[in-house]
């Protein structure tokens, strides 16, 4: 059959990105074949859960209530259909079955459906979709015709469908692995305009002033000096003059820093990313830090910030000098949070600490 689809196929294809899915295609295949409804049916692999898509009006509420209770299931056999093949009424309804009749007439008959077409699609990773549209005598050979014509642009977009799905998880479990590490990157064009960012950079925004999201998108940093590195940085990659990363220290208290380098793929788009900026930065303040280690181990506020500075990379001898006490002091300080914490040198400290609740606090 030659398929003359009226604007079908660009709704199947435009489908996954519709609210409810397919929505356009389904009135569009009801109103081109005549039928009560039309229905796009397919199960999903990683949570094996039904998604039921439908045009036309649903059922009685009651009806469908009491085939899911009697039923859990529609009683028909369509998990027995061969993939691209269309199936007519009489080929799923075993009238020797009494669940097979009670769905037809308690479900089927009060909605005027006494002819169907079904057909099941099976996308290359293995879910399955099944394409049904439900009438009465109109929907004939014609209505088998187009849905045959209609199974290979299905199986693409059921593919494309479920490839996109799974990378979405994918950039999900990511970006909240770099949400527990206090991580995250966004990509900028040749302006510093931000084109994309992870969930980390969007809540950074909110609950600091660091770093901003500023007129027309831009990114903004809160020292002028950075925002001029910053810029030049960003202007030499999209010129093509150097490829060198640029690196700054937005703050010391909360920590947080920024690398700046190419985007190593450019991908097609309106707004081409030349940078990709990661950040990375702790969410509380060092006296926030330090009540929490007062709690956690039972430290003393001033055991607490020299356990902090230790965790921070500083020496014993740094960390007095910071705190402007002698290192006799510092020595007994660190003597007891060994004691409290159970580490036996600088470096379990260390390990202790950066393991414990606060890397995910």
């Amino acid at each position: 059959m030659i398929l003359k689809d009226g604007g079908l196929l660009e709704d199947l294809h435009e489908g996954m990105f519709q609210q409810p899915l397919w929505h356009k295609f389904l009135e569009k295949l009801r109103a081109q074949t005549g039928a009560v409804f039309t229905s796009l049916t397919f199960r999903t692999l990683e949570r094996n859960t039904v998604i039921r898509l439908h045009a036309g009006d649903p059922s009685p509420a009651h009806l469908h209530h009491l085939f899911v209770e009697k039923y859990e299931v529609d009683p028909l056999a369509y998990r027995h259909m061969r993939e691209g093949r269309v199936y007519a009424l009489e080929e799923l309804l075993d009238r020797d079955d009494p669940a097979h009749l009670a769905f037809f007439d308690e479900l089927l008959l009060p909605q005027a459906i006494t002819s169907l077409r079904s057909v099941r699609v099976t996308e290359p990773s293995g879910v399955e979709a099944w394409l049904v549209c439900g009438g009465g005598t109109n929907i004939g050979s014609s209505t088998s015709s187009l849905l045959i014509a209609l199974v290979p642009h299905v199986r693409i977009a059921m593919h494309n469908f479920v490839t996109l799905e799974r990378e979405k998880f994918r950039s999900s479990v990511t970006s909240e692995a770099f949400g527990r590490l206090s991580f995250g990157w966004m990509t900028l064009d040749a302006r510093c305009r931000i084109i994309d960012t992870t969930p980390y950079i969007e809540r950074l925004f909110q609950r600091t002033a660091i770093l901003r999201r500023g007129r027309y998108d831009r990114l903004t940093p809160s020292s002028p000096a950075i925002d001029r590195e910053l810029t030049a940085v960003v202007k030499s990659f999209a010129e093509g003059r150097s490829s060198a990363p640029g690196a700054w220290t937005l703050s010391r208290d909360p920590w947080m820093d920024m690398l700046v380098a190419p985007t190593p793929k450019r991908p097609i788009a309106s707004s081409t990313p030349v940078a990709i900026a990661y950040v990375s930065g702790d969410d509380r303040s060092q006296t926030e830090r330090y009540a929490q280690l007062c709690e956690l181990f039972g430290l003393l506020p001033s055991e607490a910030k020299m356990a902090w500075a230790i965790a921070s990379g500083r020496s014993i001898a740094e960390a007095a000098r910071e705190m402007n006490i002698s290192i006799e002091t510092a020595r007994t300080y660190s003597k007891k949070i060994y004691a409290k914490t159970g580490a036996r040198n600088q470096a379990g400290l260390v390990r202790i600490i950066l393991t414990s609740v606060l890397a995910i606090m």
